[in-house]
């Protein structure tokens, strides 16, 4: 593995167990993670996936099973990180898909059913709950998903809009526009990973292309444009994950996770250090548990076919 840190010292403070503290402080800590993190010292760091699965997704909650998606078919695999050892979940489909996730404390999951559907799973059991059909399901990209508040919010890599599907198994979806600062790029992959800014009250979204990140109001729609310091931009920015104030972008075809400290407000990210890893395979998103994040590669580059290999890899943080 290879590390490249802009401040080591500041990468020094929120690593191993001095970063686990800091996440129980902050709230984002697994229901018990000094044990997490001292358990997760002898569990594999690379684990394989089904042949052909095409994952991008992964969700992790409290306990260590960490949740993926296929492109193929929809199908949700499930791997014990303890030990590697994964099943089919969810056997998917024709014609379904299966991007980001989330795991709730609840036990459903949410996924990204990229053409203009958002589903949700029982994680215990696989089971088919809900289904919301968003948007039309031509021309839309249903892409990653986070949890905030009362909903599970998802973004359209190819519209200007989020979608907030409220958490449990009914209600309402509400659709919200992004204005302000957000220029859609046409004919491109646009918002794409999501999570919410560290006082609870907005979202970040990655916009992939050109490669930004944005500060938007949940109340309006309206998304300001994060500046950076230290990094031109995020481009191939794919998932996000954060930490307290320590924000991670996966950069999928840069094999690449760049480490942003984020002010008090959210409007702007500092970069901090990168994580690069000659496991890396183009990957899309991160999950953490204790003190690693996960992640899947998904091969972009490779051909995706029913006999291509897939692996999940972790890295510590």
């Amino acid at each position: 593995m290879t590390r490249n840190h802009s401040h080591p010292s500041r990468r020094t403070l929120l690593g191993g167990a001095a970063l686990t503290a800091f996440a129980v402080a902050t709230g984002a800590g697994t229901a018990n993670a000094a044990t997490a993190t001292a358990a997760t010292a002898t569990w594999p760091t690379e684990f394989p996936l089904p042949d052909g699965f095409l994952p991008e997704g992964i969700a992790i909650g409290r306990k260590p099973y960490a949740y993926m998606g296929s492109r193929a078919n929809g199908a949700i695999y499930r791997t014990d990180l303890r030990t590697g050892e994964g099943k089919i979940l969810f056997a998917g489909g024709t014609g379904l898909i299966a991007v980001g996730l989330k795991l709730d404390h609840d036990g459903l999951l949410y996924v990204a059913g990229n053409t203009g559907v958002a589903r949700i799973h029982d994680s215990r059991t696989g089971e088919l709950i809900k289904t919301y059909q968003l948007t039309d399901p031509t021309g839309h990209f249903i892409n990653d998903v986070t949890l905030l508040g009362d909903r599970a919010w998802f973004t359209d890599s190819r519209d200007a809009a989020l979608y907030g599907v409220p958490r449990g198994r009914s209600g309402d979806v509400r659709a919200l526009p992004l204005t302000g600062d957000w220029v859609q790029t046409p004919n491109a992959n646009n918002a794409n990973g999501i999570v919410g800014t560290p006082d609870g009250r907005a979202l970040i979204v990655v916009k992939s292309t050109p490669g930004e990140l944005y500060n938007v109001n949940l109340k309006t729609g309206h998304a300001t444009k994060i500046t950076l310091v230290g990094a031109a931009d995020v481009v191939n920015g794919d998932g996000l994950y954060r930490i307290g104030r320590t924000l991670y972008v996966v950069q999928n075809r840069l094999n690449l996770i760049s480490v942003f400290h984020l002010d008090a407000k959210a409007t702007t990210a500092t970069l901090t250090g990168t994580i690069t890893d000659p496991r890396f395979d183009v990957p899309t998103t991160a999950a953490r548990f204790g003190n690693r994040l996960y992640l899947v590669n998904a091969r972009f580059t490779s051909p995706q076919t029913p006999e291509t290999t897939f692996t999940g890899v972790a890295v510590s943080i």
